[in-house]
């Protein structure tokens, strides 16, 4: 394995020209299905898995790869042909599929994957919110180099804690992920799942314009200034989700916003959810919820009663706009209720584990970083260019929303700025942004050092609060999802609002305006990364380096 660690590189564009190889344009309509390349394969919409883990039926739409302590398994990145709305689009697949394939694993073993390019262009996994060695995370430039194409890797896994987590390419993750290349690892605890089902969902969304995918630059990141929003919404990759269960059915949902950009709500029409976990565990008590917001790469766990007959709608609401996910159709059944839904318990041994760190939770920050933005297009709002309009109207809709409310008060910060950038309100301006003439910055307030000019060590069995500053200032305000490799992390407060429901991640939301202090247990030696998620502001430099020695 290749270990080759260079803080300056800019390893997120590596690959593209780095190799002198061009590829295909992906994005544009495929004129047939039935194409000439063999490494291309069609997948079709309807394709659904059925396993049975003990007791409780895994219903999932991507194959089912059941893997014991110290199996190895190959994974092929490759074209596929995929069918979205009706149409065929050339785009990208884990072992001809996308979403991959959900690899099924038990907490405490490990695993050996190896991995083959056989894209056009360089490509890397890494694999989100394991605590790994470091020199599997799958960053190029700091963790190895990219693995070009037809080439192999030999990426070493292992799970020291259970819940949903996410693999995906870290070489222009912006366009390799949007066009498909993303997948699911569940790691089961000892505990006995209490529901009839496990289903996992990955939400997502792909922006398709004229009947084509909307294209990528093959050189730089486009979208950069509020990320690519889809128009397409999907669940599993499927744009018309159905899911059929029986009345008395009880299922454990398994969510993943796999999106570039856009932030979900996800709800189900005329049910409740029970909110089981976050990112890397449990919460230390359940609770009853409407929705659950997901930023990119975030996950969730909830629980479902599907008592009464009919067809629900799942659903994605924002102050705007809902748009309807898929359908549930409960049909009628004498089963009997074996799980007492209503019952919210309080799980003593997150509770007991959070308590040896609550003596941290009043340290000052060992880190402050302000999130902040230097783009050129400003000047475009009085230079008499139609793209300067989008501007104007977005500062328009910016003052309309802010009168709007919203579930768990995701609605507005003080002074008039919407919290939560739902949908892409100036696409003109968005679609000319790119990585050349937009570039996002982390900025450690104490230095004013930015991106990997953060001088951050930390040392294993080091407790450090960081503060999280998302500055209403910036030349466009918006959330950012920020995401820490190899480490786990507690979100203690919100403006200085503590957390009362705490749970382990790996991927915090910072709403615009906001100051998020989160609580890191580097538990784990290496290079990391911690950047912003939303996939096009990362790729314009929304990115630092953290080593723990």
């Amino acid at each position: 394995m290749t270990n080759t660690v260079d803080r300056a590189a800019i390893f997120w564009t590596i690959g593209i020209v780095a190799v002198g190889i061009g590829f295909s344009l992906y994005g544009i309509n495929s004129p047939s299905p039935n194409v000439e390349n063999p490494k291309i394969a069609i997948l079709e919409q309807d394709s659904f898995i059925q396993q049975k883990i003990d007791s409780t039926k895994l219903v999932s739409d991507m194959s089912v790869i059941t893997l014991s302590n110290n199996d190895q398994f190959d994974l092929v990145a490759s074209d596929i042909v995929k069918n979205v709305d009706g149409k065929s689009f050339e785009m990208l697949g884990y072992n001809q599929e996308s979403p991959g394939p959900l690899l099924l694993v038990s907490q405490g073993d490990k695993i050996t994957v190896n991995f083959k390019n056989d894209l056009e262009f360089p490509t890397t996994v890494h694999w989100h919110g394991l605590r790994l060695d470091y020199t599997s995370d799958g960053v190029p430039g700091i963790t190895q180099d990219p693995v070009l194409p037809g080439d192999a890797f030999e990426y070493e896994l292992k799970f020291p804690d259970s819940g949903m987590f996410l693999y995906h390419p870290h070489v222009r993750t912006e366009m390799q992920m949007d066009l498909g290349l993303y997948g699911n690892i569940l790691v089961e605890s000892k505990d006995k799942v209490p529901t009839t089902l496990q289903i996992p969902l990955i939400l997502d969304d792909i922006l398709i314009s004229d009947g084509n995918l909307e294209e990528y630059d093959l050189e730089i990141a486009t979208h950069t200034l509020m990320g690519r929003f889809g128009n397409t919404m999907m669940i599993n990759g499927n744009t018309e989700y159905s899911l059929q269960v029986k009345q008395g059915d009880t299922a454990r949902l398994y969510l993943t916003n796999t999106a570039n950009t856009r932030v979900f709500d996800f709800g189900i029409e005329q049910h409740k959810l029970k909110l089981v976990a976050d990112d890397a565990s449990n919460y230390e008590k359940q609770e009853f919820v409407d929705s659950v917001i997901l930023a990119s790469s975030e996950r969730r766990i909830v629980d479902v009663m599907f008592d009464k007959t009919g067809k629900y709608s799942i659903m994605h609401s924002t102050p705007e706009k809902s748009y309807k996910l898929g359908t549930i159709s409960v049909i009628p059944s004498d089963k009997i209720k074996n799980y007492d839904f209503d019952n919210l318990v309080t799980n003593i041994e997150v509770v007991d584990e959070i308590d040896q760190f609550r003596k941290y939770f009043t340290v000052e920050p060992d880190l402050k970083l302000e999130f902040d933005v230097k783009t050129s297009l400003e000047h475009m709002k009085d230079s008499g260019n139609d793209d300067s309009i989008d501007l104007e109207e977005h500062e328009q809709m910016q003052s309309m929303n802010s009168d709007k409310s919203h579930s768990m008060e995701m609605n507005t910060h003080g002074n008039n700025l919407p919290l939560i950038e739902w949908e892409d309100e100036m696409p003109m301006m968005n679609a000319i942004s790119n990585d050349e003439n937009t570039r996002w910055i982390l900025r450690d307030v104490l230095t004013g050092n930015e991106g990997f000019d953060i001088d951050y060590t930390a040392n294993v069995g080091d407790i450090k609060k960081i503060r999280l500053f998302n500055n209403p200032e910036s030349d466009h305000p918006m959330q950012h999802p920020i995401h820490l490799h190899g480490q786990r992390f507690l979100v203690l407060s919100e403006d200085g609002v503590q957390n009362e429901n705490l749970a382990w991640k790996d991927t915090v939301l910072v709403p615009t305006g906001k100051t998020v202090d989160i609580l890191v247990e580097f538990s784990n030696p290496g290079n990391w990364v911690m950047h912003c998620h939303i996939l096009e502001h990362a790729e314009a430099g929304m990115i630092t380096e953290v080593i723990v020695n």
